[in-house]
């Protein structure tokens, strides 16, 4: 067909074709402009019904004029051919963007409001398309996206030309009405769009690439993968939007684009996280390439090296452990991590270990173009580990044209263990820690004690150590033994090593735990911070101070930090869920802890959080089942037995919620913080007298008075007690004389 006219279209040459047509680029000849010329197949010339279909393509499409829906020029017929003729869209269809990878989230939502302004107009119009999928959507050079193909739009004002219960459409995009051959209207439309928006933001088909019967048994049964498990960072709200236009039950989806559109841009609106920093880096976890795969370890300390050098380099923002770590053993992109860790640069190696002699690679990519900025290779023994690390770390900075303080220099020559048997011990331990779990604790403090043997006396293995015993002071037992032990070690940690950032951090969350002191906490958060700017038990210990004395916007510029440097921490999820919660916004804390709970559903503090939430927002059987979750998985767990009276109370079962008030549970908390969690069940159940019994209890260190006096919807039985107005004039002096 190249070079031959139809009419007066001179055809240049073919851009594509799908069921219902060949599309070429073709010349005006009479007024000299380029243009898309779309064919019917030949082999559908004789069919009358196809060609209906296709002349109503036109129809419909030419009754539109958006500025996101391709125009029609025009339709004809020429040599027995019947055509139409469009604008020709210099660009690329939205399938070829995303084979490159996903789309950044705010690409995504921009294509995908558009694409939905488009769909307004057309439905509103009574058009519904019936094929939205990628590659009918088309992305000019601008960034504009417009819908192409109406070749199987069905007019509400005319009769449908397709026989009853014909399957119409693209498989894989398909609600499940169309599937079922159905009558369709403009939810099939919102169905399509957002298994494309999924597509987008993942990477991936909702229910895969599978033979055409497993796949209707998908549509029509399965429930795809949540996009945040592909994909962590995708924001609650934006999840949320892909699976209601996804309900299988169409009276449970978007019932108008209008709806949708709505949330659309309010997502846009509430924003992702923190703008890109411009010098930003991930080290990714250097892969293991030696015989012995038990030297993951060792190429995990590696990369931990590496990171806490870089992470002295105040220009630089440097992607945490923990979240670099999620990258381990994956196949994704250099663009598709950068963008999942809204970075700028990625570091990536391998380690070569064999017997005593060592073999590393590393190389420094900009992900904004895949182009390599640095790359060496280093050998030598174990004993020039430490020189290796500290020589590329070096490298990254002078590629990067950073320029170092003598403090800097001074702190990336460092080194907080020196022996790597040992260090691989604190690895394995600060792994175990942050799982909130028995078993971790345990096997936490296993590695730490190895860890000193092999080593000696450790001020980072000795912190380390003191935030175990705390956390299980916190969580589990609060005896005046564990609290020794966790003094113990932090008084060795501070005579050997006065700079920690660790010893100072940990400090600071003993001080405000074990002694309710949380204004005498704040100087050792800080002296952390100022040696260290992202030590993360530092930023989450000050900013959990300051909520809870009611200094939310204090908080704020803490948590964004804290996940600007660690954004794929459930932790960081569940922190901002609980600033949220703590400051009575508890829809937007269920979104944060709901995402939280998705990545680390094991996590006991997460489903404690979750379970309060939950029941804020009046989801009281799911809450309940949450708690029911906790009291199987960790039945000692003081934040299972919090829950439990919780769920009484929730229940309004007062026998069982004073049966659950053991002599033993109410001797472990009276007086040592979480008394409020006590308060709550008790004044749910009309317990007034106990309840403000323990609501005193906390008040000497709990001063957030505007989520007691007014936000807490759990406390409202007790609101209008004199006793409860004047504990809360007390309440609101600590509040105000709190010093930041």
């Amino acid at each position: 067909m190249i070079g031959k006219t139809i009419s007066h279209y001179q055809i240049l040459e073919k851009l594509g074709e799908g069921g219902m047509g060949v599309v070429y680029k073709a010349e005006d000849t009479r007024l000299k402009r380029t243009v898309a010329l779309k064919l019917l197949p030949a082999e559908l010339t004789k069919d009358p019904q196809a060609k209906a279909r296709f002349i109503q393509e036109a129809q419909a499409a030419a009754a539109l004029d958006h500025p996101n829906i391709c125009a029609v020029f025009e339709i004809s017929e020429a040599e027995g051919t019947t055509y139409i003729v469009m604008p020709y869209v210099k660009g690329q269809s939205l399938k070829e963007k995303i084979a490159a990878g996903p789309l950044s989230l705010e690409e995504a939502l921009d294509i995908a409001s558009q694409v939905a302004e488009g769909l307004k107009e057309a439905h509103e119009k009574g058009i519904i398309h019936r094929d939205i999928k990628p590659a009918n959507i088309m992305l000019t050079e601008k960034g504009q996206a417009k819908i192409m193909d109406f070749g199987l739009a069905k007019l509400t004002s005319v009769a449908d030309v397709t026989k009853t219960m014909t399957v119409m459409g693209t498989l894989a995009y398909m609600s499940p009405e169309q599937a079922r051959g159905e009558a369709v209207d403009q939810r099939t439309d919102i169905w399509s769009f957002g298994a494309t928006l999924y597509e987008m933001l993942t990477g991936q088909m909702p229910f895969g690439r599978k033979h055409d019967q497993a796949l209707i048994y998908s549509i029509l049964n399965d429930t795809p993968e949540p996009a945040s498990q592909l994909r962590p960072e995708i924001p609650n709200r934006v999840e949320r939007v892909v699976q209601k236009a996804m309900e299988k039950d169409k009276l449970g989806r978007y019932q108008n684009m209008t709806e949708m559109l709505k949330d659309l841009k309010a997502t846009r609106v509430s924003g992702f996280g923190v703008p890109k920093a411009e010098k930003s880096i991930i080290v990714l976890p250097f892969e293991n390439i030696s015989p012995d795969p038990e030297q993951e370890y060792f190429c995990d300390g590696m990369t931990e090296e590496i990171i806490t050098d870089l992470s002295h380099v105040h220009d630089l923002l440097v992607i945490s452990r923990s979240s670099a770590m999620t990258f381990k053993g994956t196949k994704k992109t250099i663009p598709v991590i950068a963008r999942a860790v809204n970075v700028r640069y990625v570091l990536e190696g391998s380690v070569r270990k064999a017997g005593n002699n060592l073999r590393i690679a590393a190389q420094l990519i900009d992900a904004a173009n895949d182009a390599h900025i640095w790359a060496d290779k280093y050998s030598g023994t174990l004993d020039d580990v430490f020189d290796i690390q500290e020589k590329v770390s070096r490298s990254i900075v002078d590629a990067l044209k950073l320029k170092l303080s003598p403090e800097e220099k001074r702190k990336i020559t460092e080194k907080p263990i020196d022996n790597l048997a040992a260090y691989e011990c604190y690895l394995r331990a600060y792994h175990e820690i942050y799982k909130f779990t028995e078993e971790g604790r345990s096997r936490a403090l296993k590695y730490l004690e190895a860890g000193l043997t092999i080593s000696g006396d450790n001020a980072l293995l000795y912190s380390t150590m003191a935030f175990v015993y705390w956390q299980y002071w916190v969580l589990v037992m609060r005896t005046d033994e564990i609290q020794a032990k966790a003094e113990e070690c932090m008084k060795k940690a501070l005579a050997l090593d006065p700079e920690s950032p660790k010893a100072h951090a940990v400090r600071g969350w003993m001080v405000f735990d074990f002694y309710l002191k949380p204004q005498e906490s704040i100087p050792y958060f800080k002296r952390a911070l100022a040696i260290h700017p992202n030590e993360f038990e530092a930023l989450h210990g000050l900013a959990r101070t300051y909520i809870y004395a009611g200094k939310i916007k204090e908080a704020i510029p803490l948590s964004e930090r804290m996940m600007q440097i660690d954004p794929l921490n459930p932790v960081c999820w569940m922190f901002q869920g609980g600033m949220h919660f703590w400051d009575g916004r508890f829809d937007l804390a269920l979104e944060r802890l709901q995402k939280a709970y998705q990545m680390c559903p094991e996590n006991e503090a997460i489903r404690g959080y979750y379970a309060d939430s939950l029941a804020r927002n009046n989801l009281v059987d799911q809450a309940i089942s949450i708690i029911d979750q906790m009291a199987t998985a960790s039945p000692n767990s003081l934040q299972t037995k919090w829950k439990l009276l919780l769920k009484y109370g929730l229940l309004n079962d007062r026998n069982k919620l004073f049966q659950e008030m053991t002599e033993d549970f109410q001797k472990n908390v009276r007086g040592h913080g979480g008394s409020y969690y006590v308060a709550v069940p008790l004044a749910l159940v009309g317990a007034k007298k106990e309840a403000l019994d323990w609501l005193e209890y906390d008040l000497g260190w709990f001063h957030n008075y505007p989520f007691l006096a007014e936000k807490d919807p759990f406390l409202a039985n007790i609101r209008g007690e004199e006793r409860f107005k004047k504990l809360m004039e007390r309440v609101k002096y600590e509040w105000e004389h709190f010093e930041v």
